[in-house]
């Protein structure tokens, strides 16, 4: 397991093959990886980027916990969450998660559901940037309603 915060763009192949390595051979029968990019608009138009704040040592944490929870949760082999911060321009890559599991059900519900967590429960905060200025993001329902999806679920 691994997870990491990072202000520069990752390899997808250097994070997959990672992945792979972790996993004992003859255990591994998926593995589900998801990449998030940065949209150029929203819903009010087009945006030049964005800027993603964090909170040291807090983030990482939570990351930890979550990737963990996603382990016990789908019994994954498994599992890494790459996350950038600072300032990234549209079309790149914000986000990298990865689920090694027996079976592929198991993976893909591992990576949809550390995304969806991650999007309500990590310590990250977004900034827009439209015309030289930046505009802070508010948590969208949308994403709330995904992570209440796995809440109900586990009860």
């Amino acid at each position: 397991m691994f997870t990491a915060i990072c202000r520069s763009d990752f390899s997808h192949q250097a994070l997959y093959d990672r992945l792979r390595q972790e996993a004992p051979a003859g255990k591994a029968g998926a593995i589900v990886t998801f990449t998030g990019l940065v949209r150029d608009m929203n819903d009010d138009g087009a945006i030049g980027g964005i800027e993603l704040e964090h909170y040291p040592g807090m983030t990482e944490r939570v990351l930890d916990e979550l990737a963990s929870q996603a382990m016990s949760r789908f019994s994954l082999i498994s599992a890494g969450i790459v996350h950038r911060v600072g300032r990234i321009l549209n079309h790149e890559q914000i986000v990298w998660v990865g689920c090694v599991a027996a079976h592929r059900q198991a993976a893909f519900d591992g990576a949809c559901f550390t995304m969806d967590i991650l999007k309500q429960s990590v310590p990250l905060w977004k900034k827009e940037l439209v015309g030289g200025t930046g505009k802070w993001v508010a948590a969208k329902h949308l994403d709330e309603a995904a992570a209440m999806r796995w809440t109900r679920t586990s009860e």
